[in-house]
Formats: C-alpha cells, structure tokens, sequence
C-alpha cells in the first residue's frame, strides 16, 4: 500500500487537511493535561484564534510524558481522565485531538477516542508499536527521531504502509548536535515529502535543549518564530506549536513553548509566509 501525499482528518466543519500544496494545519495545544479546566481553557482560545485566521485546528496535549528528564518530573492526568477530556473537547468544539502513545496496548484504548495517534521520537523505530498503531487505522503523525536523517524515515513510513495505513505524517523536530542541542535542517522537509507523505514541522520541540536544566529540559523559545518562518517558506502541511498561558509556570516543557497571547501574532505571520510558499 503506497502512503497519501493528502491526509484528511476529523469530521464536518472540524475537518482538517494535512497536503503540502493547501494552506497549513495548525497542531497545538500544551504540552500536557493539566487539567479538564485548563484543556478548555487553551482549547477555547486556540479555536478563536484559528477561526478568526480560517486556519484548521487539531488539538494536542499529552496525557502522559513518559520520556522526562528525572524521576521527579510532572507526567499528566493519565490516559483514562484524559481519554474522558479529549472526549468532550471534541464534543464542544468538533475539532479533531492528537496525542502521544508509548505502548502497543495504549494504541487501541486511545485510538477510541483520539483522531491522530503521535509516535514520540525516541520510538520512531519500534516496530512493534508502529504497527500496532497504524492497525488502529487512525493517522499517525511520527515524529523523526533526532538521531536518524530524513531518508532514514522511508522505512518508518514503510512500516506503517505495509501494516495497511497510509495516514501517516511526517514531523520534523530537529536533529540532535554534541550535549544537550538539537539543529533543524531545512533540507529535511522536501526530503521527507519526497517519500510520499505530508510533513509537519515541529517548532516547539525543535527549540528544546533535552536535559539542559540538569534535572529538566530547557529551551530557546525566542527562536521559535525563526524556525517556523524558515519550515513555513520551504512548504509544509502541517505546524506543531505548544502553547501555555505561563510557560515559564508549566509542569512540562516551559522553556520552548510559545505564549498563548502570542499565538495569533506568530500565527498571522506565518500564514502570510504560507501563502507566498504555495502560491
């Protein structure tokens, strides 16, 4: 089974379109469930501002951050409040919902609920997993492990393909570089679309410095707007961005998430680089 160039995910007006050659996607939410307030919150105003910029809108937020720096780092509300949340985010927004999954068993259960089932990077390669997933016949979006190349994720996509799921996209998140940095090489985008599926950019993560707190991750979210316009003027389906209220308050990845009250500015912008790029 060959994969889709063109990802179509959610139902109704909440329909949304992963293709390189129509205007971008918009993946984003916090890094975390904190709370059915908190994910109502943010959910809330990511859907004004999406509407107000007519640009589609999947909701993330995990509901468990299996790969944390130390023991003592914050993990979520676990699957089962947080399958009951996504569920009713759904209901009053009609917008389709991604998270992550860390196990084979996890798959099914979250696949009830969940429209786009999120491979994490450092699981990119197991097989076990991804087939698991992609027999859910959900999307999945993986994530580039920062330790392959871009060419490296043509039998990542094959495993999904041979497994009977086409859905699959791409996600770009950087590439790790000596301690505790990771580099985006643009060249990554058109490789990985010449594989046959839609590609999102991951501008958050992509900023992150893993383990550069010494007990936590750090980050650099000044650069992500430099990224993203780089990733935007190459040509993408998608854009992953997490987004709190108080990043620098957040249990889980603060220091590269963007501002929320920033969101519509950065998003303005690149949607008008967006534009230019399919023109």
């Amino acid at each position: 089974m060959e994969s889709n160039y063109r990802v179509v995910v959610g139902e109704g007006a909440g329909q949304v379109v992963f293709s390189q050659r129509e205007r971008l996607t918009l993946i984003a939410g916090p890094c975390q469930m904190e709370s059915r307030e908190h994910a109502f919150m943010i959910a809330g105003k990511l859907v004004e501002i999406c509407k107000a910029l007519n640009v589609g809108l999947v909701y993330k937020s995990s509901f468990d951050k299996a790969n944390r720096t130390s023991l003592s780092g914050k993990r979520g509300i676990g699957l089962d409040k947080a399958m009951e949340v996504f569920a009713d985010l759904k209901q009053e927004f009609g917008f389709p919902v991604l998270t992550d999954i860390h196990t084979e068993e996890q798959c099914a259960m979250v696949a009830e609920t969940v429209d786009i089932l999120q491979i994490p990077a450092f699981l990119c390669r197991q097989t076990d997993l991804l087939v698991a997933a992609a027999r859910t016949g959900r999307a999945i979006n993986v994530k580039k492990g920062q330790f392959l190349a871009p060419w490296d994720m043509k039998n990542v996509l094959a495993k999904f393909t041979a497994s009977g799921n086409p859905n699959v996209l791409l996600c770009e998140r950087g590439a790790s570089f000596g301690y505790n940095t990771l580099v985006s090489d643009m060249r990554a985008l058109p490789i990985m679309a010449g594989l046959g599926a839609p590609v999102v950019f991951d501008a958050t993560h992509s900023v992150q410095q893993p383990g550069g707190q010494g007990g936590s991750t750090g980050g650099q979210r000044e650069f992500v707007e430099t990224l993203a316009r780089a990733a935007v003027a190459v040509g993408i389906a998608g854009l992953f961005i997490e987004t709190h209220e108080d990043p620098d308050n957040a249990p889980s990845d603060g220091p590269n998430m963007v501002p929320l009250e920033n969101m519509p500015r950065l998003l303005e912008t690149l949607l008008a680089f967006d534009a230019i790029a399919k023109a």
